[in-house]
């Protein structure tokens, strides 16, 4: 077992070899709750290790008291993969005492720089480098026993998110980060339950578990805070910051706090207050660039969207001469706007506030015939310049600002010109790289927990179409309300393979079975069970090759 194999490991070394490992394991065993691993068996696992020294010492009493009760009940990962957690423990405190003291301190004092600290370790161990997920458990123990104030002493990602988003209705502005949003949390419900409990409230207590975790006994989905709303309207709160909004997304804040300073504030002569967001279908460029948009304007009256198209033409988007009636009920034609100028009369309306443009598909249309003189205006936006069908000098309010979103995928379009290019930011939304690289399971953790294997299917598929990176599988397909299996079976067989298909065009019948739900499927089990052996064996002291024990 895992004993037998770490003390033929640890053979011959010096004692303080031996006292530093037992100090490891003693670390190790702190967070675990006496339910799991009772403080009597912490304490003789530890002593048994001590015991092998030359020079043998045991765990002191006052010591031996901190063993029990124990903080949480880490699960069945944390309990069996001891190796990666003591190797977390030893990393930690190996890279920390190679800072010089006065960075060193830092770190140890600030608990928000010490959790940067903990997430930004790169790791030499052979088991950690490769499965750096494996030290999660472990690294949330750290926290908590090291700022108990801080941070929960919760070890599972999914709980924690599962109570963030429960109860974040409850609290101003959520913060998009789970710990700091935890930390807004507490006071509200210690507020409404500290009372009813002689300890420290836990947020695991049953009338709270209730309300954030669906497989507990009397789950109601109800909280506290149910049904709270805002009299500005729902996208409007003004609790929904860019964290907030972030967190709605399922998006790092500081990529929404990226694009928006891409954006420019008004004022700035330096910014281009334009950007694309370009990327394979499915990856949510529409939806997030509306929700950005409104969420920067502040109300949806200041936003303008309008879809491009082959068809679409420069009378369409900016100006020119419609079928109407005439005063005498003739027919005839009038110079009407289009909503480009619409949203420009908005903007110069309201000059303090933000207007937006969202150009959806923007380059499925013909952007030489549609844009015009807005070639002209989007790089010189102090400038005015006579438009097509008026003599009148017309310029961009500094105030109005365009997104467009760009499909990748689509072989029937053309990519932008390079005189476009220079004239926007780009901002890319590929499944392969942040922000949208783990969307899915963020997403699936927080609102469809078991169902976290789509991701990993989608991820293999996307793996397989690596020779055609535009003809990635986004996230979107699975971001819905009721998924369950059999709605993952409908998506995939009904528009994500169809897609592929498209794609592989010319080699369907040698490479459609590639993407069979159910083998994908299959692959990422023998994967999780290839890592289960590998941890077991981890725990029985059988170490891969080049791989050493803690």
């Amino acid at each position: 077992n895992f004993y037998i194999k770490l003390r033929r490991q640890l053979a011959g070394s010096p004692p303080e070899v031996y006292q530093l490992t037992g100090e490891v394991l003693f670390v190790h065993f702190l967070i675990i709750f006496q339910d799991d691993m009772k403080g009597d068996t912490k304490r003789d696992s530890i002593n048994r290790v001590l015991e092998w020294s030359s020079q043998p010492v045991s765990v002191p009493p006052c010591l031996s008291v901190g063993l029990s009760p124990g903080i949480a009940n880490p699960g069945t990962f944390f309990l069996n993969n001891r190796p990666a957690g003591m190797g977390f423990i030893i990393e930690l405190a190996e890279q920390l005492k190679e800072l010089e003291s006065d960075k060193r301190n830092q770190f140890l004092n600030d608990p928000w720089r010490f959790k940067e600290f903990s997430e930004g370790m790169d790791f030499r161990s052979v088991t950690l480098s490769e499965h750096p997920n494996w030290a999660h458990p472990q690294r949330y123990a750290i926290r908590h026993l090291a700022f108990p104030d801080t941070f929960e002493g919760i070890l599972s990602v999914e709980h924690k998110n599962l109570i963030g988003n429960a109860f974040a209705p409850c609290v101003d502005a959520p913060d998009s980060d789970i710990d700091r949003r935890l930390t807004q949390i507490r006071p509200v419900l210690e507020a409404k339950y500290a009372a009813d409990y002689e300890h420290s409230l836990h947020l695991y207590e049953t009338p709270i578990r209730q309300q954030w975790d669906p497989k507990f006994k009397g789950y109601t989905g109800v909280t506290i805070c149910s049904g709270k709303h805002n009299d500005q309207g729902e996208d409007n709160k003004p609790e929904n910051g860019l964290a907030a909004l972030a967190n709605k997304l399922y998006l790092p804040v500081s990529f929404l706090e990226e694009v928006n300073t891409l954006l420019g504030e008004i004022g700035d002569k330096e910014a281009k207050r334009q950007v694309i967001f370009q990327g394979p279908p499915g990856t949510g460029k529409t939806y997030v660039a509306r929700a950005l948009a409104r969420h920067l304007a502040g109300a949806d009256e200041r936003v303008t969207l309008v879809q491009f198209h082959p068809s679409y033409a420069y009378e369409d988007f900016v100006q020119g001469f419609r079928p109407t009636l005439l005063g005498d009920k003739q027919a005839g034609f009038k110079l009407k706007c289009g909503p480009l100028l619409r949203a420009a009369g908005q903007a110069q309306a309201e000059p303090d506030a933000k207007h937006f443009l969202v150009i959806d598909e923007i380059n499925r249309g013909n952007l030489a015939k549609a844009l015009g003189e807005l070639y002209f205006l989007l790089e010189y936006r102090g400038s005015e310049i006579s438009l097509q069908y008026s003599d009148k000098p017309f310029r961009l309010p500094g105030n109005l600002y365009i997104i467009g979103t760009m499909n990748t995928a689509d072989r029937s379009i053309a990519l932008v010109d390079l005189a476009l290019r220079r004239r926007f930011y780009f901002v890319e939304f590929h499944p392969d790289e942040p922000p949208i690289k783990g969307l899915l399971r963020r997403y699936l953790e927080a609102n469809a927990p078991g169902m976290e294997w789509v991701a990993e299917v989608v991820d293999r598929a996307n793996d397989a179409l690596r020779n055609d990176r535009e003809a990635a599988i986004g996230p979107s397909y699975f971001m819905r309300s009721g998924l369950d299996e059999d709605v993952v079976k409908r998506i995939w067989k009904h528009s994500v393979l169809p897609y592929i298909e498209e794609r592989l065009f010319g080699e369907r019948d040698g490479r459609r079975g590639e993407f069979d739900l159910d083998r994908l499927r299959r692959a990422g089990a023998r994967e999780t069970a290839s890592a289960g052996d590998d941890r077991e064996s981890a725990e029985n002291g059988v170490a891969p090759a080049d791989e050493s024990a803690p």
